[in-house]
């Protein structure tokens, strides 16, 4: 029995953060009945990252989405509104990602939803906070990426500002919100009571850099000095980075410069013996790791760093990764089926509990597929 077996989630979210969150409810065992729009639904439907698409959706949509049911709803046509707020009565989560004050214009805001049902825990993400003078901003993770300042981390000084790879706001969010959500019900299992539970992309990537903004709070607010040379960490000195080998890439995490001079055979480091040299002097020593480096293929040289437990790794990309034997025992790949029509490979939970892997062979579902099945079984309408 997975852990949320008999909770219901309604999620009228759209996108990703929300949407993911409810996903990884449904993953533990939660039902979650995805409200959408008729006809057109999720706008992520639409949404494509790679011109991929499956059955008519796209593959983002079918990632973000699976293991849901569908109800199609239009929630300014008053029949709908009514059959949409007998089920939240009924609901024991409610997520959405509407921008401040749509929910409450549509009648589905907090304060109503709790009228509706006082144990109803519901879970906003916005873009940045219900109040203040951003609440209006669109709420799109590069953007808050790039208001964080978390873009001045990546790359190196002579770079420009650098956004993630990926969709770390969103994603960060969304196990925000996954967290009060579980410590609602928690709460609400020995009082009874709902809750609201709120997230912003901003908030939580900013969360995310709670390491290094505490160092600038604490530092005279002064600014983050990326490297020139292989910058990983504005705030850590070498050898910290990623160095081309002849046939690839090596990762060098914090340790001693002297002792990896000594296994590298590479005497200049020992001119630096002085711990904060290591960061004030990090690009000098950067450089000549660099030089060094290269000369040989990353083999060579993790066979003199691992035997020592220096802390290093060969850098692979996901074709690499996937030929490995560590891969393989995690089992993290999953096959996902709309119905009986085309799968999607995809990955699984990565949340283990009593050491059981989580995973669902059920796929996204298509827009209003359940609402026929959802309205018997809730006696919407009646």
């Amino acid at each position: 029995m997975r852990p949320l077996e008999g909770l219901l989630v309604l999620d009228f979210a759209q996108f990703l953060a929300g949407p993911w969150a409810a996903t990884r409810l449904a993953d533990l065992g939660a039902r979650v009945i995805k409200i959408e729009r008729p006809g057109s639904g999720d706008i992520c439907r639409h949404l494509y990252i790679s011109n991929l698409s499956l059955d008519g959706d796209s593959t983002l949509f079918h990632s973000i989405n699976r293991n849901k049911q569908s109800y199609a709803a239009d929630l300014k046509d008053p029949a709908d509104l009514v059959k949409v707020r007998q089920l939240v009565a009924q609901a024991d989560v409610l997520i959405q990602n509407f921008r401040p004050g749509v929910m409450e214009r549509l009648g589905l805001g907090p304060a109503e939803c709790e009228k509706l049902n006082p144990r109803l825990v519901t879970g906003v993400v916005t873009g940045y906070g219900a109040e203040g003078p951003w609440r209006d901003k669109p709420g799109q993770d590069l953007l808050a990426q790039s208001l964080s300042g978390l873009t001045w981390l990546n790359g190196n000084a002579d770079q420009p500002p650098m956004p993630f790879g990926l969709s770390v706001a969103d994603l960060t969010a969304s196990a925000h919100l996954v967290q009060g959500i579980l410590a609602a019900l928690v709460r609400r299992g020995s009082t009874g009571r709902g809750a609201l539970v709120e997230v912003s992309l901003l908030e939580s990537v900013l969360d995310l850099q709670f390491e290094v903004i505490t160092t600038f709070l604490n530092d005279g607010g002064k600014a983050p000095e990326r490297s020139s040379i292989n910058n990983a960490n504005a705030y850590l000195g070498a050898p910290y980075g990623i160095y081309a080998t002849a046939d690839g890439h090596l990762a060098l995490a914090m340790g001693s410069v002297i002792t990896l001079g000594e296994l590298l055979e590479l005497p200049a480091l020992a001119a630096y013996t002085d711990p904060q040299s290591w960061f004030t002097q990090r690009d000098e020593i950067k450089r000549h790791l660099a030089q060094h480096i290269r000369t040989q293929p990353t083999r060579h040289w993790l066979a003199r760093l691992e035997p020592a437990g220096y802390w290093c790794a060969e850098v692979l990309d996901w074709a690499g990764l996937w030929e490995t034997e560590a891969f393989a025992a995690l089992d993290f790949v999953q096959t996902v089926r709309r119905d009986n029509g085309p799968a999607l490979r995809t990955t699984r939970c990565p949340i283990r509990i009593d050491r059981h892997r989580y995973t669902s062979e059920r796929g996204a579902p298509r827009v209003g597929q359940h609402t026929q099945e959802i309205q018997s079984e809730f006696n919407l309408g009646v």
